[in-house]
């Protein structure tokens, strides 16, 4: 099956696409994962929910020989330039980014699969130590054919590596695999590199929550969230 990264960034590119009567931009997205999603050939399918002057809802569904696999809605809204007074509410970056043009680096190694195609640059917390972790993430190889991957897109594959990167327990005893992924921004994404500053909290019956504050250049723009299913081995 599929690193649930990689079919997120199909949800988020059908979105940023879809026409829409005004200008919109993508303000949230949420990923139901009905069942594993195959590495093959897969269909993509978007229609409008609701259609008006100030949002754009849309239900986009990845399908596979006739099953489908993942279900998501996108809320747009409206996008439009504003002059704001001076406020509390922007959050500047803590935390220095990588340059754009920083040479390729393998985050997880050629064994991983989907990850081995990502350059990951560690800004707070250990490979493999239980915990919070703050990672940049820029993707090396494109999510489509012929087609350069956009921040958004780079924005819904990074926020699947939420429960990994901060994954407070030990993967040879117990697996920890994500049931859906929400994703809310309060602007567009910029740039290659985007920074996935991430935490899990486990309960006591199975279940762990997963989440993170999403960052570019520029500073914080959105947070991703996971409900996580937790098995033992």
């Amino acid at each position: 099956m599929q690193h649930g990264g990689a079919p997120s960034a199909l949800v988020a590119r059908a979105a940023e696409t879809f026409p829409s009567e005004r200008p919109m931009r993508v303000a949230r997205m949420t990923i139901d994962l009905l069942r594993p999603v195959p590495v093959g050939e897969l269909d993509i399918e978007t229609e409008v929910v609701r259609e008006g002057r100030k949002i754009q809802l849309l239900q986009v569904r990845l399908v596979s020989g006739g099953k489908e696999c993942m279900r998501a809605t996108v809320l747009k809204l409206r996008d439009e330039t504003l002059e704001l007074p001076a406020h509390e509410g922007f959050r500047p970056l803590e935390l220095t980014p990588p340059s754009e043009d920083e040479p390729s680096s393998a985050g997880f190694g050629p064994s991983h699969g989907f990850g081995s195609g990502m350059s990951a640059k560690i800004a707070r917390g250990e490979w493999g130590k239980p915990g919070p972790a703050a990672v940049w993430f820029r993707a090396e190889r494109p999510i489509v054919r012929g087609e350069a991957t956009t921040p958004l897109m780079s924005a819904a594959l990074t926020a699947d590596f939420c429960n990994g990167v901060s994954s407070v327990l030990d993967f040879q005893k117990f697996t920890y695999i994500n049931g859906d992924l929400t994703v809310s921004f309060a602007r567009r994404p910029v740039g290659r590199w985007i920074l996935l500053d991430a935490e899990t909290w486990v309960g006591d019956s199975g279940g762990a929550l997963a989440f993170a504050r999403l960052a570019d250049r520029n500073g914080y723009f959105g947070r991703a969230v996971q409900s996580v299913l937790v098995e033992k081995r």
